[in-house]
């Protein structure tokens, strides 16, 4: 990135001035859109890969999306199918992108040559070379869905169909691989006890590091430290999963006398030991989805503006350097950040709509530089991280307890389904109940997502039903009506 040493040396002073003169504006321009060229000279710096979803409503096109991922600084970006628009928008870009085949093709891919051969001729030759496919990962965390069990084994066949198809295409230089989450794992702490699932482990994962190891491509790993904090707060400081640990919150591997500073190399370390224990010690690891979310129902702790923001730009910062992990000092990752936008019609509790660097609408949700090079003090301020676990909250018919319904069908069969949970769900709001009255669909509906929340938020019950709920830390509660919350 520096100046040519055989340029004369009037040219070079020339280039200084015009090097520092860009500084100079960039310095003093931070509240503008970031720039990568105002930190990477020529542009050449490689951020964050990001994880462009689709999951919501009135999403900018395709385009514009990517014209809000290069001013983020991203250096990849990673689609959930091949979805012609977005593939079209990122010809002559130059971003490496990474596409998803769905899992259900899986089994088909798997089982034919021809199948293989007539996706890779209808979804990526056409765009071939104009957009820079690097990576095809077939399937999203496919060994997480026991319902699908019988798709397992067909992961390595179709990735090796699909090889044969891209090769016949004169296609060499696209890498295949897989996203799978930490939960392949059964055990991951410390880091040296890594170790795959046994369900797993010889049938799937073996056969799938031999694949990576022959083809020299990526274990793509899904690693998430929010949920690892969330679910440990009492051992676990959240500055070590922000990369802010002091000396006092680090944690050295009894196993191995590795020192580690934050949860995400301990995390990736322990797929590191996992491949070793199966004879595959050295294949690549990549990180295909990582993130803080930005905001959540009441009661998820931790998510929130601040906390997105200083993960992010951390993660930025570190991986601009190519620290690698203290298992793999120096080794370089593909890292892709989860996700582009706030995804509303995602299901699930409200953390998965709420990952996004952007709003729908297109404003930041935070500023941050995803090649890593700008100045921790230009940014500004951010909100504090209120402590929304410590607040009651509950769970009430979107648009608040009578506000009219805008689809009394789908209402009445989520009202139903709670109803017909747990023990007791809805008895206060049966006739003579103390909650019967007002005796409406919505208020009924209030009480009945409340009630089955409460009984079952802990084991994984959310607050959606299909969008209709949302969390409230207003008590609905009216007269003798007691509707429980979070914190009974």
């Amino acid at each position: 990135m520096a100046a040519a040493t055989t340029a004369p040396s009037f040219h070079r002073a020339v280039t200084v001035l015009l090097l520092l003169a860009a500084v100079l504006s960039c310095h003093f321009n931070v509240a503008t859109a970031v720039d990568p060229k105002c930190h990477c000279p020529g542009g050449r710096c490689r951020g964050l890969g990001v994880n462009y979803g689709t999951v919501a409503d009135d999403l900018p096109s395709a385009p514009r999306s990517v014209e809000l991922l290069r001013a983020a600084g991203a250096g990849a970006v990673k689609i959930y199918d091949a979805n012609p628009n977005i593939l079209r928008a990122l010809a002559g870009t130059g971003l490496p992108v990474a596409v998803m085949v769905p899992n259900e093709a899986i089994p088909s891919l798997a089982s034919s040559s021809a199948a293989a051969e007539a996706w890779v001729s209808t979804n990526l030759a056409p765009h071939i070379p104009a957009t820079r496919v690097m990576y095809l990962l077939v399937g999203n965390e496919v060994l997480s869905n026991r319902a699908i069990r019988s798709t397992w084994r067909g992961i390595v066949p179709a990735m090796s169909n699909l090889h044969r198809a891209l090769r016949s295409h004169g296609i060499r230089k696209v890498k295949l691989g897989t996203a799978l989450p930490m939960d392949a794992l059964s055990s991951s702490y410390p880091p040296s006890a890594g170790e795959f699932r046994a369900d797993i482990a010889g049938d799937v994962i073996r056969p799938l590091l031999g694949f990576l190891n022959a083809t020299g491509s990526f274990y793509f790993v899904d690693a998430y430290p929010y949920f690892a904090w969330a679910g440990n707060r009492d051992a676990m400081s959240l500055d070590y999963a922000l990369f802010e640990g002091a000396a006092s919150s680090h944690y050295v591997d009894p196993g191995t006398g590795l020192t580690y500073t934050n949860l995400l190399d301990q995390m990736l370390d322990a797929v590191v030991a996992a491949m070793g224990k199966l004879g595959y010690g050295n294949v690549k690891l990549a990180v295909s989805e990582t993130g803080w979310p930005n905001a959540g129902d009441a009661g998820e702790s931790g998510a929130s503006v601040r906390n997105a923001a200083t993960y992010n730009r951390n993660l930025a910062a570190r991986m601009s350097k190519n620290p690698g992990t203290p298992a793999r000092p120096g080794a370089k990752m593909p890292v892709f950040l989860f996700s582009l936008y706030n995804e509303d019609q995602k299901p699930g509790p409200g953390t998965e709509r709420h990952w996004g660097l952007y709003y729908p609408n297109q404003t930041k949700v935070y500023e941050v530089d995803l090649t890593g090079q700008r100045p921790s003090r230009s940014y500004p301020p951010l909100p504090p991280a209120d402590d929304t676990d410590s607040s009651p909250a509950w769970c009430v018919l979107a648009g608040g307890v009578g506000g009219k319904a805008v689809n009394e069908t789908a209402v009445q069969a989520a009202l139903d389904y709670a109803c017909q949970q747990g023990s007791g769900t809805c008895a206060a709001i049966q006739p003579g109940g103390a909650c019967h009255e007002p005796d409406t669909l919505d208020a009924h509906a209030s009480y009945a997502f409340n009630s089955y929340w409460q009984q079952f938020k802990n084991a994984g019950g959310t607050c959606f039903f299909n969008g209709l709920a949302e969390t409230t830390t207003k008590d609905p509660s009216h007269g003798s009506c007691k509707f429980p919350s979070s914190v009974d």
